[in-house]
């Protein structure tokens, strides 16, 4: 094989996400230094990491739960674009809030991100000790059509 060829194989492995046994692991973009992976992919489903309302520098957005949850929903958003998806493919959801009683406006918001009566099936669970003080952490599964 030319060296040519050799260079371009190496490039596309580097440049392509980790694969392992039918499965697609995508690396964390956001904390690569963190013993998770943004989402893997296996048999037709995207697993996705559980999302926080952090912005692109990695710290929480200020302002509690509206504001978290919006950007945990724009993270998953993003995540799901990144791999060519919408929120539409999302087919189940876990919902973990610091404190149940906020389960009314995240709500209003969660429902703002998907088509009227189209929901994901969904669990939500009150949890103390939210990664990094957050308010709200959502994990998703995605169907990926065609895989």
């Amino acid at each position: 094989m030319s060296p040519r060829i050799v260079a371009l194989f190496t490039a596309l492995l580097v440049a392509s996400p980790a694969s392992a046994g039918g499965q697609v692991i995508y690396p964390s973009t956001k904390h690569p230094d963190l013993p998770f992976s943004e989402a893997v992919a296996y048999n037709g489903i995207l697993y996705l990491s559980g999302e926080i309302g952090t912005g692109a520098g990695g710290e929480l957005v200020s302002g509690g739960i509206g504001p978290e949850s919006r950007q945990t929903m724009e993270n998953i958003k993003a995540t799901l674009a990144r791999r060519g998806l919408a929120m539409s493919d999302i087919i189940k959801c876990s919902v973990f809030l610091a404190d149940i009683g906020e389960w009314p406006e995240f709500n209003t918001i969660y429902a703002g991100y998907f088509e009227k009566g189209r929901y994901p099936a969904r669990s939500a669970l009150a949890a103390s000790g939210l990664a990094l003080g957050a308010r709200v952490e959502v994990e998703c599964m995605a169907g990926m059509d065609g895989e």
